[in-house]
This record gives structure tokens, sequence and C-alpha cells, in this order.
């Protein structure tokens, strides 16, 4: 029952409460064998299951990190994300440099193990190729 269905409900019942002296007996007993009949009739109140469907992230657990107790955790878990973080940066950072180090070598061992003359080397056209090339 919806609220407009129910407040109509209450004022009927007020308006025969109202005028319950005024009615002849033969109506009394009526209302009162068909009030008995609607109770018996009425069905019993079941739990109303529903799926709900919620919007969560991916390892969500519910209200463990709001309770008091479980507070520190909450901080504890935020600095250990934010310490692997930084590491994974770190770890990044340091495997592109390696990377860069290797470049520069092979380059160097390249450029050594070449037979040209000194004088090439000093040539602007050869260093804008060695520079197109990324050595």
């Amino acid at each position: 029952m919806n609220d407009r269905e129910i407040d109509f409900a209450y004022k009927v019942r007020h308006a025969l409460n109202e005028r319950l002296d005024q009615l002849p007996e033969k109506v009394v007993e009526r209302l009162a064998s068909a009030r008995e009949m609607a109770i018996s009739r009425k069905k019993e109140e079941a739990p109303l299951r529903v799926f709900a469907r919620q919007n969560v992230f991916a390892g969500y657990i519910g209200n463990f990190f709001t309770n008091p107790a479980t507070y520190w955790l909450s901080r504890f878990s935020a600095a250990i994300v934010m310490a692997v973080l930084i590491t994974g940066v770190m770890g990044v950072y340091h495997a592109e440099e390696q990377r860069q180090l290797q470049e520069t070598a092979r380059m160097d061992a390249a450029v050594l193990s070449d037979e040209l003359p000194p004088d090439a080397y000093l040539d602007p056209g050869f260093k804008n190729y060695l520079h197109r090339k990324g050595f």
C-alpha cells in the first residue's frame, strides 16, 4: 500500500468510529464480522528479498576501515600503497638509467672499434649522423 491508500483507510476508519454509536445494531454486527474476515484473510508479512546492485571498487570490504578499532589499518595500508608506488617509480627510473648507460657503452664500443680516420669525428655531418641514429 502506498501513502495515499493508507491515508484513505485511516480516514474511513475514523469516519466509521465517529458514527459508531449512531449505527443500528445489525450494521455494527456486519461491520464487526467484515473486520474479522478481513483480518483472517490478511497475509503474513514475509521478508522482502530484493537484488540490490552496489557499485564498489575491486577489493571493497565494506565498513572495515571506518571502524575505530581498525582505523590504524586504513592509515597503514595507505602508507604501504604509497611506499609501493614510490618504489615502483624508483625502479622504473633506475631501469631507464641503466638502459641509457648500456646504449652509451654500445655506441662508444662501436665508435672505438670502427676504422675511421680521426678527422671523420671532427666532421659536423658525422656528428649529425650519430645524433640522428641515437648514438
